[in-house]
């Protein structure tokens, strides 16, 4: 839908919430090192859209959007899902020929909710780092007053108030209040399997709540726990009540993280291909069916696939991570690199021959899975070229200066066999 959103679509702003001068830094100071500049500026790009009316803005257009903040419309749509992702915001559209959406401001969550969410408070952590994550931490502090020697004397309310009878009725579901929206994360344990591994007669019926189910569905996708190491976690943190001990879970699952990833804290990317980078929809052809499964997951979930069993090494999603990360790759066009390097590489996908693919694709700005096929198309026909000329001698070496780098050593060592011929052959075909 987002790859259709056009300037001339319109937009109206509705405030769910009410917003504070605290809530501002709250999003400034913890939100934004998590989901960039763009993201907050478009929160209070919206909020401003609103005027004095304060509740519900005018119908606007994405133009409006476009000029004000000087930025592309796709760069907007991911400010946009960044915001919905971290539940300040929620959208809906109304398809017609100009379409109309909704947007619904939400409140951040509070502090101490946030130092304590499982994935914010991990990657703020990461994304900020030690020192300057202490001073966030020292700057929201509550001082704390010595009262021991003092007395409460507070007055109660019905020492000060009387109540009488009356005859008002009073309406007030429609009034304003503090809304806070939510992080959603799609279910990554099979709570099926968890709760039957664990022996009845140590858990209490209550041990499962929707609340406790998605703290550890969280802890899951922050820190890639597979079901069962999260069998053996769980275990470990229920008390003698048999309730899950939260705290113990979450450090619990930290310092798994941790003692993997060489004390390293995780971080979040953009994980999908954004929207306005994929192809249209409507072919349905063999070619258009891999290109939408490169499109629409995400890198780590397509080199798990092409694992008969097991899971993908932590140095391999290290090496994924840094491409999107350092190099700034689309996902897309990391998961057509992962499908050409397993294939032309004997399925090794080791870091440098991976980097170096890597670095050739972003001095040419591959940024589409269309346009990433085709440079591998384009290097398959050079090597299909290559074994061609291999016969003549005299040709050999231009040949080689011919290919990139990552290609010439690998083939000088031994004429290709008609294995590898075929292989190569249905190379970009099958991938």
């Amino acid at each position: 839908m987002d790859g259709k959103l056009l300037p001339a679509d319109t937009y109206i702003v509705v405030n769910k919430t009410i917003l504070t001068l605290e809530d501002r830094k709250k999003i400034t100071m913890l939100y934004q090192p998590i989901i960039g500049h763009n993201a907050v500026s478009l929160y209070f790009t919206l909020i401003d859209d609103l005027e004095k009316r304060e509740f519900m803005s005018s119908e606007l257009t994405h133009h409006h959007l476009v000029s004000t903040m000087q930025l592309k419309l796709n760069d907007i749509i991911i400010a946009r899902e960044k915001l919905e992702a971290v539940g300040l915001l929620k959208t809906y559209v109304k398809e017609e020929n100009v379409n109309n959406y909704v947007y619904l401001l939400y409140s951040p969550l509070s502090v101490s909710d946030f130092f304590a969410h499982p994935i914010l408070s991990v990657v703020l952590y990461n994304n900020l780092g030690k020192k300057e994550f202490d001073k966030l931490i020292n700057y929201f502090k509550v001082p704390k007053i010595n009262l021991k020697d003092y007395k409460d004397i507070t007055a109660s309310f019905s020492s000060v108030f009387t109540i009488t009878s009356g005859n008002i009725m009073i309406d007030n579901d429609n009034v304003i209040k503090k809304n806070i929206g939510t992080i959603n994360v799609d279910e990554k344990i099979d709570f099926d399997l968890l709760i039957s591994s664990i022996p009845k007669s140590l858990i209490n019926e209550k041990c499962f709540t929707d609340e406790t189910k998605n703290l550890i569905n969280s802890l899951a996708f922050t820190y890639n726990i597979d079901d069962l190491n999260m069998q053996g976690l769980v275990r470990n943190s229920l008390n003698e009540k048999g309730l899950i001990d939260k705290n113990a879970l979450i450090e619990s699952a930290r310092n798994f993280y941790e003692f993997d990833n060489a004390g390293k804290l995780p971080t979040l990317i953009y994980s999908k291909q954004p929207d306005y980078l994929k192809s249209p929809a409507g072919d349905n052809s063999k070619r258009a069916k891999m290109i939408y499964t490169f499109e629409n997951v995400t890198p780590y979930d397509y080199l798990r696939s092409k694992y008969k069993t097991g899971e993908p090494t932590l140095r391999e999603l290290q090496i994924i991570e840094d491409l999107m990360v350092k190099l700034k790759m689309k996902p897309g066009v990391v998961n057509v690199l992962i499908s050409y390097v397993l294939k032309v590489n004997n399925n090794k996908f080791t870091r440098a021959y991976v980097e170096t693919v890597a670095s050739q694709w972003c001095r040419l700005n591959i940024e589409t899975v269309e346009d990433a096929m085709a440079v591998a198309e384009k290097e398959h026909k050079k090597i299909k070229k290559l074994t061609e000329k291999k016969s003549s001698s005299k040709n050999a070496v231009k040949t080689k200066e011919e290919l990139p780098a990552w290609f010439g050593e690998k083939i000088e060592k031994k004429e290709i066999t008609k294995e590898e011929q075929e292989e190569l052959d249905n190379l970009l075909r099958d991938f």
